[in-house]
């Protein structure tokens, strides 16, 4: 009997049953997704760990993909809790629209169990082509997103092909998962169901209402009364409209705040780097494990065709030993080294260390002593570009010093996007002295001039770093201007640019050489990204075979760079829409599911004088409503979190507001507005459609 009453039921109620079907399949369809994609990137981390030479045919307990785990198994489990708030909404409306049937049931001597296995064997019913449906369709759903990765990452240097991998096991989780969530959703409305005593069963559901009318001041100052009537239709199914509420909220707040947040990283990275950078580079070459001393291919590198301009450098670190008397008078103005560099930090401190990359961060500076200590990187060029480098800053070009970069970050007046400079030092200066490089000790005709300005400075004593790795770098010059170079240096550091036949003479068993050469190259044709990939593989066939190196150009990099931003925010974009779906399925399963409660509704607006138009208004009313209040709010939440992102950054905001990514994110609330409109168009109309004096009437119609 209970299968012949649920074969008819879901023979003549397709819209209940459909909605029903509709979030079963959606829930499927993402959780089969999930389930296959993390697998697939689970193989593809193991596949890293082997193509890295790490993987030994077992998995290790610390190896980052069983770490990843728990944070798989939370998704999913947060993915089944939104999936039981739509299914449920569901289930709910399909089996509160028989409550008056299963009291009938009751009266006659059906026990609680047997509804509730009637109802639990209905969804059953129901759900099985759904869930087999969504699990193949989110299988396919898998296969689309890796081939759209390998599209992706075709033209992105050092990625891997992702292959698609599935597993029986993988299979059978999915279907147990679908199962468990749908059995669950259902199970919690049959019990409630079967619960009911036979006499409340047969009163039926009660009708859509408030217990306390409320006033919606915006709705009916913009709308009139058909907005009062709205606003209150509303409150009425808060409840029931709870997840999309949240759904909504979150899709749209994650996708702006997600667009904003790209868009003002582009704007950076081109700043700080693409545009930086535009006219600095073209093809850039690292050589592994290659001193500049022992580079034998730089002439052949300057005669390649296409090249305008070809600089073969290393950098090295050291520390200068600068007298406090020789700092600049715009850095004593500022408060000194000690303002600027915010770091003080005593000649004890530093006593017996190497020279590392911790000991050089900003400047060093002992207060109690008669000198800086202050970081010095050196760069050197090989002889042709130093000497071209000299003519660039107006200076007559000599292989028998180097050039001091004498400049500073005035980060009191300037942010460090907008940075302003001003002299590190007074100028003049015909010698550098460098701890970290050089001879066996102090040069005493330095020691001679350092205590004779310590005694000039009124202090009659001088304490001098104790250091047995000091040289004298005679200096040509002083300039502001840096070389042109893809390189950046610390805020408050000492450039030192030096040419190779003078360091052949200093650096002799210097090891504080970074191990890698350089190899910066400048094309005629600028803007031909075939001109720069010429380029490349000319750059690449002369050092290959050679040399361990790596190379890169500036158009190819602007490109990988761009692609993977679209990748990010392609899988981001796509987690905003599995929460606009959740919120969309239930809108579907409320204005398919409460056909009853809105008949008997706008029955009564009709006998009280409104006319089927603004019937009509009502329902266009309230979906405006149901969509654009999520996105008012997080409109307003979206602007308030960008003004702080730019205001971090210390970006122009008008920058931002002229590229604001204005166009994505109404195209996304347009496509949400119109599935929402559509639920509506489509609940709207049955009810319209049907007999609504015969609703009122009637009192157990389903």
């Amino acid at each position: 009997m209970w299968k012949d009453y649920s074969r008819s039921y879901i023979k003549n109620n397709k819209a209940s049953s459909l909605s029903v079907m509709v979030g079963v399949f959606i829930a499927s369809l993402f959780l089969s997704f999930l389930c296959s994609l993390f697998y697939n990137l689970w193989l593809d981390q193991l596949a890293g760990i082997a193509a890295k030479g790490e993987w030994q045919g077992q998995v290790t307990e610390d190896m980052a993909p069983w770490r990843l785990l728990p944070l798989d198994f939370a998704v999913i489990l947060a993915v089944c809790f939104a999936m039981v708030l739509v299914i449920h909404t569901s289930f709910a409306v399909s089996m509160n629209d028989r409550i008056h049937q299963f009291g009938i049931f009751s009266s006659i001597g059906a026990t609680p169990r047997q509804i509730r296995t009637c109802l639990l064997q209905e969804a059953a019913l129901l759900a099985l082509p759904a869930i087999l449906a969504g699990t193949f369709a989110g299988i396919l759903l898998t296969i689309g997103a890796m081939k759209g990765v390998n599209v992706i990452g075709a033209e992105i240097a050092g990625t891997r092909r992702a292959v698609f991998h599935y597993h029986p096991a993988i299979l059978a989780g999915t279907l147990l998962i679908s199962g468990f969530t749908v059995l669950f959703s259902a199970w919690l409305p049959a019990r409630k169901l079967s619960r009911l005593t036979p006499l409340e069963a047969v009163r039926g559901a009660k009708d859509l209402g408030l217990k306390k009318k409320k006033h919606s001041r915006i709705l009916a100052s913009v709308f009139g009364i058909e907005g009062e009537l709205v606003g209150n239709a509303l409150k009425a199914q808060k409840k029931a409209l709870r997840t999309t509420s949240i759904s909504l909220t979150l899709s749209f707040l994650g996708f702006m705040v997600m667009r904003s947040f790209f868009t003002l990283s582009q704007i950076s990275t081109e700043h700080t780097y693409f545009e930086r950078y535009q006219n600095v580079w073209d093809v850039m070459a690292t050589v592994k494990n290659t001193r500049i001393e022992e580079f034998e291919l730089t002439d052949r590198l300057k005669k390649l065709p296409g090249a305008e301009s070809t600089v073969v450098y290393q950098k090295a670190e050291a520390l200068a030993i600068v007298p406090k008397t020789e700092i600049s008078e715009e850095v004593a103005a500022l408060g000194g080294l000690e303002a600027l560099a915010g770091t003080a930090v005593t000649e004890e401190t530093l006593a017996g260390t190497a020279v590392t990359e911790e000991t050089l961060v900003g400047t060093v500076v002992a207060e109690e002593a008669a000198f800086y200590r202050i970081q010095a990187p050196i760069v050197i060029l090989d002889d042709e570009s130093f000497l071209e480098y000299c003519e660039q800053i107006g200076t007559a070009p000599s292989l028998e010093g180097g050039i001091l970069v004498n400049r500073i970050w005035d980060r009191i007046h300037s942010s460090f996007r907008y940075r302003e400079y001003v002299p590190y030092l007074r100028g003049g200066s015909t010698v550098s002295v460098l701890e970290g490089i050089g001879g066996a000790e102090v040069n005493a005709e330095y020691k001679e001039t350092a205590e004779e300005a310590a005694d000039s400075s009124g202090t009659g004593t001088i304490q001098l770093p104790v250091s047995v790795n000091m040289e004298e770098l005679p200096i040509l010059a002083d300039t502001e201007e840096l070389p042109v170079l893809r390189e950046e240096y610390d805020d408050y550091a000492l450039v030192h640019i030096v040419p190779l036949s003078l360091w052949r003479q200093l650096g002799k068993n210097y090891g504080g050489v970074v191990s890698d050469l350089c190899i910066r190259v400048l094309a005629d044709e600028r803007t031909s990204p075939e001109a720069l990939n010429e380029l490349e593989a000319q750059v690449r066939g002369l050092l290959e075979g050679t040399y361990e190196i790596e190379t890169e150009n500036r158009i190819q990099e602007k490109q990988s760079n761009d692609e993977m931003i679209d990748a990010y925010e392609f899988i981001l974009g796509a987690f905003c829409a599995l929460f606009a779906m959740i919120g969309i399925a239930n809108v579907f399963s409320n204005t398919w599911g409460f056909l009853r409660q809105r008949k008997r509704e706008f029955a009564r607006y009709l006998s009280i004088g409104l006319t089927p138009e603004e019937l009509r208004k009502i329902f266009c009313i309230e979906a405006i409503t149901v969509a654009g209040k999520p996105f008012a709010v997080t409109l307003l939440l979206t602007v308030v979190l960008t003004g702080f992102m730019i205001k971090g950054s210390y970006l122009d905001p008008v920058e931002f507001i002229r590229r604001a990514p204005v166009l994505p994110v109404a195209v996304f609330a347009l496509v949400i507005a119109a599935f929402v409109a559509l639920a509506y168009w489509l609940g709207g109309r049955r009810v319209l459609r049907s007999s609504l004096m015969e609703a009122l009437r009637d009192d157990t119609m389903i």
